[in-house]
Order: structure tokens, then sequence, then C-alpha cells
């Protein structure tokens, strides 16, 4: 037995397996089929249930065997993944009737998804191309599985499309409404967004400068910058709404308001990092505060602000979205989203919030990747 390599999620999908043959039919309409042999039943899984048992205990058995962790990854990406398709496109057309053996089969291709993900965070490719190519499937897997669980539990389950739409419905509304979207992200993100997270932020750093440089500054704005940080979004927005009227730019104000003191508060405390020893062999070389500043502090400060940048960015659409809904012209992603709920268009709204979470991850990326770039010689980037 030298050449078995058992692991635990091999373990469980077997037996998973195996329970799911024990109970026997996989929707209502194949147990009714069983239940009266003579009569005709066109049930699902009629042709591939087979298939999926064999193809999930043969992925389990081969990567258990002391086979190459490339190979044994894909075996495991290949089985969990068409034994996931057949699981889906069998229900396809008689949603609400799976039984506990389809969500048991479910359950064993997602724990061979995990041990591919598994085996694949250990390899340690020399080339850089293959580095980097790791770390975008390896988290594309992770979220492909999220999709595939939503989609097969949504549709196994037969919960109502009004409370939870399976992704293929919101893929499909997203496809068909790109008009629509483009213009409410040109109106919410491209206006209000950017243009509030460029002066919130930029304001809180020459905020923050300023009150480094003032000492009575700095006491009297970081206690107001905590109270106001506290304010509630929806308090404050419909007087933005009433004070610069309908369109971006009171959205813009309540993103400036937001982004603001998370930048002050990251940057004074930044501006505090660098240790006392540099500081005094640069005044011993007659260094002025502007000098300490720009050569010492602000580096130092430099993981500090890109934190508050990186918060900034999900704060400023969060902001901008909720503000929508106090007020907007006909177009903007928030002013969609209270609409269509009103509606009962459930899938434009997932379409909505699918947009929204695809560009606040673009966004973050960005500015993540800024400050690798930027502060290349910190620890915290170099060990990454």
């Amino acid at each position: 037995m030298s050449w078995l390599r058992p692991f635990w999620q091999g373990v469980l999908a077997i037996a998973l397996c195996s329970l799911a043959g024990v109970l026997g039919a996989m929707s209502a309409p194949e147990a009714a089929a069983l239940a009266q042999p003579t009569a005709s039943f066109n049930y699902p899984f009629l042709a591939t249930k087979d298939l999926i048992f064999g193809l999930l205990l043969l992925a389990a058995l081969v990567s258990m065997t002391k086979v190459a962790p490339i190979v044994e990854a894909l075996v495991l990406f290949v089985g969990a993944h068409w034994v996931a398709w057949l699981l889906i496109s069998g229900i396809n057309g008689f949603e609400g009737t799976a039984l506990a053996p389809f969500f048991l089969l479910l359950a064993a291709a997602w724990l061979l998804g995990w041990r591919c993900v598994a085996v694949l965070s250990t390899l340690r490719p020399a080339a850089n191309w293959a580095s980097a190519a790791l770390r975008l499937v390896i988290p594309a897997i992770f979220g492909a599985w999220i999709l595939i669980i939503w989609e097969a539990a949504t549709r196994g389950a037969g919960i109502p499309f009004i409370l939870l739409p399976p992704p293929s419905a919101i893929g499909a509304r997203i496809a068909n409404s790109l008009p629509v979207l483009a213009a409410d992200v040109r109106q919410t993100i491209f206006k209000a967004v950017i243009f509030g997270y460029v002066v919130g932020s930029g304001a809180g750093f020459i905020a923050a400068i300023m009150a480094d440089r003032v000492p009575f500054l700095r006491r009297g704005l970081l206690p107001i910058g905590n109270m106001v940080s506290a304010l509630p979004i929806i308090g404050v927005a419909p007087i933005m709404v009433m004070w610069f009227g309908f369109d971006w730019q009171s959205k813009a104000a309540v993103v400036i308001i937001m982004t603001f003191f998370p930048m002050l508060v990251n940057t004074v405390a930044g501006l505090a990092a660098s240790g006392h020893m540099e500081r005094d062999l640069m005044r011993t070389y007659a260094s002025g505060y502007w000098q300490l500043l720009v050569k010492l502090r602000l580096p130092a400060a430099a993981p500090f602000i890109f934190n508050a940048l990186k918060i900034n960015s999900t704060l400023a659409l969060i902001g901008a979205i909720v503000a929508e809904f106090f007020g907007t012209p006909v177009v903007g992603m928030g002013f969609r989203i209270s609409t269509e709920v009103g509606r009962m268009n459930i899938d434009m709204v997932w379409a909505e919030i699918a947009v929204a979470a695809l560009a606040g991850s673009v966004f973050y990326g960005v500015v993540a990747l800024f400050e690798r770039a930027v502060t290349f010689w910190h620890p915290s980037v170099r060990g990454g």
C-alpha cells in the first residue's frame, strides 16, 4: 500500500458517494419511476447518473495515489467540475425536484475541488509566469465553486426566483442590460465615486500634513474626525442632496465626507511611525522639517496612507450607492437598485450588485498594485 496516499477530502467524498448510492433516487421523478417500474417517466440524470458516480470515484482514487502534484490537481479539477456541470445541466427543467443524493454528490464534487485548490497552493513553480498564473487560478477556482454551489442549490431546491435567482439568470440579465449598466456605472463611479475619492483622500492627506505641522490642529481635528466618521450615511446623504442637488455632486459630497477622515487618521498615525533614531540622525545633518518629511517620514507613512486608500476605495462606492437612494436622476446604481426592487426585478438588482462588486474589486486591485510599485522596499511587500 506504499503507492496509496489518502487525504480526508477524498475519503469523505467516497463516503458521500457511497451514501448517495445507498439512498438511490437523485430526484423526485426518478423516485416515482423506481416506484412504478412499468410506467414511463422522464427524469433527470437518466443517462448520466453512472457517469457522475464513476467520475467522482475515479478522480478521488487516482488523486490518492502517489502521482505528481500537477497531475493530481488536473485530475481533481476535471473530475470535480465535470460532475458539477453534469449535476447542474441534469437538474435543468426539473427545478425543485432534487433529493438528498443530488446534494451529497454536489458536496463530494466540492470536496474534490477543495483538494484541487489545496494541491495547487503547495506548488512552487520556478517560472514567474507560472507563479502569476497560480495566483489567478486559485482564487478563480474558489470563486467558481461559490457560483456552482449557488446555482445547484437554487435549482435543485427550487428556491423562488424572487428570493434568490441563480447566477445564470443574473449573468443573462447582465448580458441583456449592458447599455443600462454602463450608464449607471458612468453616473455612479466615473462621476461621483472617482471625484469624491480623489478630493476626499487628497484633502485628508493635506489636512494630516497641516495637523502634523501645527499641534493645535492635531489636537482639534482628530477628535472631530472620530466623531464625524461615526455619522450614519443615511443621515448625511439627504442633507447633501438638499445642499448640492439631485445630480452626482451631492453623491460626491457624501464620498468626500466618508473618505476624508480615514485618510486623515491613517496619515497622522503613519507620520509618527518613523523611528526616533532616524529622525535624530537626519537632524544631525541639519535637515529641516520638509526634508525630514519628504525623505523619511512620508516613506515611513506610505503603508498607512495606502491602507487608507484601500479602505476608501470601498467606502467611496458604498457611500455613492447609498446616497443615490435619497434622490438622483433616473440613472445610477443606487437608483436602479431601489427602483428594480419595487418592480420585483430581483435579477436586475443582483446584476447591479455584481457590477458594483466587480468595480470595487478592480478599484481595490489597482490601488494594491500601485502600493506594491511604490512601497516595494517595505517588508510586507518583499515577503508577498
